[in-house]
């Protein structure tokens, strides 16, 4: 039986991979750092079916005990501080967990007996391609991240394919884009507008003509799956998402109306009180990925429209009781 450890597995993508991995019949181990109080809804389902090792990915010697403990076939690592914004205000912090743990995961790995057998399958991010000239973005362009959090992911994007290449590790680097099904978390823009549209509350969208690339959770762990499985995989960097953009604006409108949501509650143009603040001039205007590389090389394509993904969304936060 393969065993895989996932860094991340409390997060987003990573419970969601962490449920893909055991309906496969895959032995999972998860990285959980150890806090007072930890919420384990998340990954309720899966707890007796997973075995979690306590860890930090930003220290070393943890997350060196950790991998030797689940001494893994695989790794996954998807461990993040990632809301863009909220870089800004802790710059440091995102570099040491993302940038300083990415590196703690690779040199882990190294300490493994026979390494090279091993695999690494890393998420970076679209956001590492920064403000560039023309969209859809394709995996060749210089890295020109704008934010503290876009920086440390280019930065370990870029540690990872010296690894790759300088100690023969056998590595994948995806860089996904913006993708949308929490359940947990409704700070991000989908969940965020679902839940206020259903509660009858005010919608802020603060960049209304900001173009994004929407995948949904499925179709983000599928790609994780085909690159563990399939060797095409080996030393490569792949986009992740659909090709096609949607404005935030044209996104509100578009859940508006599947909720019934009266469009007068739409504030186009500033942000929920409270929100982190992000330096408008480097904010990207279009984010919107070419996947033609893992879909050629890895048959991977996205299989759920955004129109289906929201009205997915919409209905879990309405069986639920929008909580």
């Amino acid at each position: 039986m393969t065993r895989v450890l996932i860094t991340g597995i409390m997060g987003f993508i990573g419970s969601h991979l962490a449920q893909k991995l055991v309906d496969e019949n895959v032995e999972v181990y998860g990285v959980v750092r150890r806090v007072a109080s930890r919420n384990m809804d998340v990954i309720h389902n899966l707890l007796q079916d997973t075995t979690l090792i306590s860890g930090d990915i930003s220290d070393y010697v943890s997350i060196l005990n950790a991998v030797k403990t689940a001494n893994p076939d695989v790794i996954f690592h998807l461990a993040a501080l990632s809301p863009v914004r909220d870089s800004f205000e802790r710059p440091f912090e995102y570099q040491h967990a993302n940038y300083i743990g990415t590196m703690n995961i690779a040199h882990s790995l190294l300490e493994l007996q026979d390494p090279q057998t091993r695999k690494l399958i890393a998420a970076s991010t679209a956001e590492v391609y920064g403000i560039q000239p023309n969209v859809p973005l394709k995996e060749n362009l210089p890295l020109h991240p704008s934010s503290p959090y876009a920086v440390s992911k280019a930065a370990a994007d870029l540690y990872l394919r010296m690894m790759f290449n300088s100690f023969s590790l056998n590595g994948t680097i995806l860089r996904p884009t913006n993708s949308y099904g929490r359940k947990f978390d409704t700070s991000f823009i989908v969940e965020y507008t679902v839940t206020q549209m259903l509660k009858g509350q005010k919608v802020y969208i603060g960049s209304p003509d900001s173009v994004r690339d929407y995948m949904y959770v499925d179709d983000h762990v599928n790609s994780y799956m085909l690159s563990m499985t399939n060797a095409n995989a080996n030393g490569q960097v792949y986009n992740v998402g659909t090709g096609i953009g949607v404005s935030n604006k044209e996104l509100a409108i578009m859940i508006a109306d599947k909720v019934g949501f009266d469009k007068k509650n739409l504030v186009f143009g500033s942000y929920p009180p409270g929100y982190p603040y992000r330096p408008l001039i480097s904010d990207q205007s279009s984010i919107v990925l070419d996947s033609t590389k893992i879909k050629k090389e890895l048959g991977w394509k996205p299989t759920v429209s955004l129109a289906e993904g929201i009205d997915r969304v919409i209905s879990y936060f309405r069986k639920c009781g929008n909580k």
